[in-house]
């Protein structure tokens, strides 16, 4: 289930130097994931879960009007795990790369020891055939907890701006 935006933005947040801390913590965690689905290592995605979360990609509009349909949808670490398997074993596609430019993380709130979350990120994608082109942009939404030191994902949403996706959303976002 996703939490609303409101919910998100609600909670209290620590004093400025821990906020600060807070923040690199999940700058890096961002990061961590974008550099390991750039560089073609979407195995490591589901590493960055635990077990009872959630994944989707939405559009702003679907996730504006609490519209269910999400373009990616993905309740629990298993389903995580099988968009990674499926990608591999079924899936065929022309090679490309993407870049993923992360910008303005922020947490919102820290509920029940929980970081509330939010960060841009705009996406390019090249074919092997072509230059690179403008993919997905959006924000990034999530409620993170601590597991073993470690920041994972209880909920991650990819919130896209785009009007329509010109091609097939092939890895996560």
């Amino acid at each position: 289930m996703i939490e609303r935006l409101e919910t998100l933005t609600s909670g209290n947040l620590p004093a400025a130097a821990d906020l600060r801390v807070l923040t690199e913590d999940v700058r890096s965690l961002y990061e961590d994931v974008a550099w390991h689905l750039d560089d073609d290592q979407v195995e490591r995605f589901p590493d960055f879960f635990i077990d009872d979360c959630s994944y989707q990609v939405v559009s702003r509009e679907n996730f504006t009007e609490g519209l269910p349909q999400a373009t990616i949808y993905c309740d629990g670490i298993a389903m995580v795990r099988d968009r990674v398997i499926a990608l591999r074993q079924t899936q065929v596609y022309v090679p490309r790369a993407w870049r993923h430019f992360i910008s303005g993380v922020r947490v919102m709130a820290v509920v029940d020891g929980q970081l509330h979350v939010s960060a841009n990120f705009l996406i390019t994608e090249a074919m092997s055939d072509q230059d690179p082109t403008l993919f997905l942009v959006g924000q990034y939404l999530g409620i993170l907890v601590r597991v073993d030191g470690q920041l994972k994902f209880r909920q991650h949403l990819a919130v896209y701006d785009n009007h329509h996706v010109r091609r097939s959303l092939i890895v996560p976002v």
